[in-house]
């Protein structure tokens, strides 16, 4: 039974019985701060301190500054903390059990007991990410999809059979059941958790982090919970905390409601716009106001969804009578949900519309009756284009961002194509892919029977997609599906193109598949601007197909609209989509469907005992699942011939106690980088070239190239991914003008290859590497890859104007040096070239939280010296870099501790 000098355990009748209690309001009374003015998700926060004192990993002094929080203290000291669970989708799932197992290896090697490797909380893993669009357009999508998918991952399905026999606390949720976000929404998050603590039941908030970043998505049901590092969420498996910075929290107002025509995804992509612009980066943002009681709770999963768009660690919903609305819909257990609102309103934790606004750091107001139709493109979600604009705005920038002249004939004379015996014309600025896809926008039930409704629409005036476009329809869970069917509308979308690929994140990771041969020669033959429209919430370059150069996210109506249109460069609100089957312009507006009518189809579709149906055999449900065998044993046998799973090589040659952190003297830059450098540009995504390093290796292994898979599918075999690191198509390395992808210069020859053969070169000869870089390092999806490959190349430390949060906190795991320019000094205005040779002074010696080093920069020139700022932010992860990262680190933990 866990500490309590607080006096703060108190006991709770409920449907189910009596649960104990932490009472939040026991602090204010003892004149710790005005708890019952802090927001939500700081009362969650100072909840989690409360009940885990334990004078090691949680002290009293953590629970009294957090009570005492106010808006705009400028003291923002570090916490631990210690969240309920962990969630993980394969694609950093698989590489997180890999160390796991590594770890259980490395445990045996030293003599200590391999079992004491295992999770101390609960561990759901939702296979999502490995499902690829290879069959389209077709009743048969789905099998054949789900069959390549079962052929081409069997050696990873294995390992994660093994993986959850072989783990306590640990549950795979099988292939083609939904993906992760949504399925934690539906099914997996419960608001309120339970455990047994000395025969007592404990009740306390539902928290987590995810592997993936966009985990934000649960905060539209009241659960907090953010994405995290795959590194990250390995030690907190383990027991270790996460510690973050006691975060500022921007309060955004919601007034009005949506008119008619808008829809949650607009909404959400102004909101992203909105606090992009303010300034959200690190902070927690808390929505509130009366809009909130106009707001579904798929729209606010929608809004929750995409906080890494808009910068914030996350984006929460505090409780209320929707919740648990949302909760009865989904087919919770009755019990559960007396426990649910029992508990937040105990606890000061449920809102309601007559409580005055917590105090915010910011406060920023939205009228949703302001927001319009709109899309975000072509390469980042913050960039907000409205409908009415978006012809323009899309010729604009073929002019300018794409270079295409205005007179060039391929925008007015398509080139044809012939796709299964029909043709098409194609021309700069046709959409070649149009997915309903991501669980931003298939959560959400009204935007997908909008969707449905503007497809039947489009059928009965006898409108078709052309054949150039790619379609595909991902639902985010079978639910979705199940309602689709009830309702009639997933025939209409059938007769489009938008028959079902499979149930998983697809085009939004890159697993868009392969384009029919004849538009994909055709866009490369004519190097042609194609363009990809998706109900993401990723699109930046390089992400969404090899062969989409501009990539626009859109609600999942708009996507069946512009697949309809099959170009870019139209104007929807004024041009027609096509012509209709008796000869007549059939416009956007005349099949729009009306919220009334939207609404009206999701309460008569949309019940409880569908999604109890959809879930009541989850685990077990899958009979391709259930036919891989399932090897036995503490420890993973490896084999050395596998090229899906590899043991790593983080733990080679580790010692029981840590070494002394080695100079970083003579080092050479590997990369030179400008802004926005995403974890996209770094981390290994998409399709495996056969010309590129790792098409390569794979090769040599004899794999032939139709069985390359992806680079996701393989982030379990780390020889494939480091030499993927840094190698996505539209890098560009400031080191080798003239190249885009991952090469570089090796220093001092200036020979042009590369950057795994330059690293690998450099690392015969001894030498420690950097990478330069300027704002925004590292955005995009919590890749722990990018950090992972990062090291693994030799880099040492990377010197950067500012890193993203979640990658920051990865480079730390992995033993690698963030470093900030100072004075908002860059290497373009230190005049930098990137061809010197650099020495950090210091990194050798004692070592503290956020402090500054001199580095030294050599050339024949002569030298130059400048300052940075170390972000390794707290004392823990001073440590995390000494013992060479987090895993190196708990590892030595549990030995010391065995």
């Amino acid at each position: 039974m866990p500490a309590d000098p607080f006096h703060a355990r108190d006991r709770l009748e409920t449907a189910s019985g009596p649960v104990e209690i932490f009472r939040l309001d026991r602090l204010e009374k003892q004149g710790f701060g005005e708890v019952s003015r802090l927001p939500f998700s700081i009362k969650v926060l100072l909840e989690s301190l409360l009940r885990n004192v334990d004078g090691h990993l949680v002290t009293e002094e953590d629970v009294t500054r957090l009570a005492g929080w106010r808006p705009r203290d400028q003291e923002r000291p570090e916490l631990p903390f210690l969240p309920a669970r962990v969630l993980m989708q394969d694609f950093t799932g698989v590489p997180g059990v890999v160390d796991l197992a590594a770890m259980r290896s490395a445990m045996a090697r030293l003599g200590g007991d391999p079992r004491r490797v295992n999770p101390q909380i609960p561990v759901d893993l939702v296979i999502d990410h490995s499902v690829q669009v290879d069959v389209f357009g077709r009743p048969d999508a789905l099998r054949e999809n789900a069959e390549i998918e079962f052929r081409r991952n069997r050696e990873r399905y294995e390992f994660l059979r093994w993986g959850a026999a072989a783990f306590d606390n640990f549950r795979a949720v099988p292939p083609a059941t939904g993906i992760v976000h949504q399925v934690n929404l539906e099914f997996l998050a419960r608001v309120v958790q339970t455990r047994s603590d000395g025969g007592i039941t404990v009740a306390f908030p539902d928290s987590l982090v995810g592997t993936d970043s966009h985990t934000t998505m649960i905060n539209g049901l009241g659960v907090l919970g953010w994405g995290v590092g795959g590194i990250e969420a390995e030690a907190t498996m383990l027991g270790q905390p996460v510690s973050i910075l006691t975060p500022d929290v921007v309060g955004v107002r919601l007034e009005g409601e949506l008119p008619p025509g808008a829809t949650a995804t607009d909404l959400v992509l102004t909101v992203t716009e909105r606090l992009r612009r303010h300034g959200v980066v690190g902070k927690f943002v808390e929505f509130c106001g009366p809009g909130l009681a106009k707001l579904p709770l798929a729209d606010r999963a929608t809004i929750a969804n995409m906080a890494p768009e808009y910068g914030a660690t996350m984006g929460f919903f505090p409780v209320d009578r929707e919740t648990l609305r949302y909760l009865e819909l989904t087919g919770r257990p009755k019990e559960l949900i007396d426990l649910v609102e029992r508990y937040t309103r105990e606890q000061g934790l449920y809102r309601t519309g007559s409580d005055p606004d917590p105090e915010f750091t910011d406060l920023i107001t939205v009228d949703m009756s302001r927001v319009e139709p709109s899309l975000a493109g072509p390469r980042r979600p913050q960039d907000r284009v409205p409908l009415a604009e978006a012809r323009e705005r899309f010729e604009r920038e073929l002019s300018e961002g794409f270079g295409v002249p205005g007179d060039d004939p391929r925008r007015g004379a398509p080139i044809e194509v012939e796709v299964d015996g029909r043709r098409s014309g194609i021309g700069h600025g046709s959409v070649v892919i149009a997915a309903i896809t991501s669980c931003t926008n298939t959560s959400n039930p009204s935007v997908m029977v909008g969707a449905g409704l503007l497809a039947r629409k489009a059928v009965e005036r006898g409108l078709a997609v052309p054949a150039h476009v790619k379609t595909s329809l991902a639902p985010g869970s079978r639910v979705v599906t199940a309602y689709l069917e009830k309702a009639g509308l997933l025939r209409d979308l059938e007769q489009l193109g938008f028959h079902v690929v499979g149930y998983g994140c697809t085009t939004c990771i890159g697993n868009s598949g392969p384009l029919p041969p004849a538009v994909a020669e055709a866009i490369e033959k004519n190097g042609l601007v194609a363009v990809s429209v998706l109900s993401g919430n990723r699109n930046f370059e390089g992400r969404i197909n090899p062969h989409c150069r501009a990539n626009y996210l859109a609600s999942p109506p708009l996507v069946v609209a512009y697949a309809l249109a099959g170009r870019m460069d139209v104007d929807l609100a004024r041009e027609p989509l096509g012509t209709g089957k008796d000869g007549q312009p059939v416009y956007l507006r005349e099949i729009w469907p009306g919220p009334e009518e939207i609404a009206r189809v999701v309460e008569e579709s949309l019940d409880p005992e569908s999604f109890r149906r959809q879930y009541e055999n989850v685990f077990g449900g899958n009979e391709n699942w259930n036919r891989i065998p399932v090897t036995e044993g503490d420890l993973f046998e490896w084999d050395p011939k596998s090229t899906y799973i590899k043991e790593p090589p983080f733990f080679e040659d580790l010692g029981p106690e840590a070494g002394p952190v080695a100079p970083i003297r003579g080092a050479r830059v590997l990369a030179l980088l400008g802004d926005s450098v995403t974890t996209d540009h770094i981390s290994p995504a998409g399709a495996i070239p056969p010309d590129s390093p790792a098409g390569k290796w794979l090769i040599e292994q004899g794999v032939e190239p139709s069985e390359f898979n992806s680079f996701g599918s393989r982030r379990g075999n780390h020889e494939v991914m480091i030499r993927g690191t840094f190698g996505n198509i539209r890098l560009r390395n400031r080191l080798a003008p003239g190249t885009e992808g991952g090469y570089t210069v090796h220093l001092p020859d200036g020979e042009t290859m590369t950057i795994y053969d330059a690293a690998m070169r450099y690392r015969e000869e001894g030498r420690p590497l950097i990478v330069l870089a300027g704002k925004e390092y590292g955005t995009g999806s919590s890749r722990d890859w990018a950090a992972k490959g990062t090291a693994l190349l030799g880099v040492r430390a990377v010197i950067a104007r500012s890193f993203e949060r979640i990658h920051r906190s990865n480079l730390v795991g992995m033993g690698v040096l963030p470093l900030e320019f100072c004075d908002g000094a860059s290497w373009e205005s230190l005049g930098l070239s990137g061809r010197e040779l650099y020495d950090i002074e210091g990194v050798e010696g004692a070592l503290e939280p956020q402090q500054t080093f001199t580095v030294i920069a050599r050339d024949d020139g002569g030298e130059k010296r400048f300052q940075v700022r170390s972000r390794l932010d707290s004392p823990v992860e001073v440590e995390y870099f000494r013992h060479g990262g987090i895993l190196r680190y708990v590892l030595r933990q549990l030995l010391r501790a065995g």
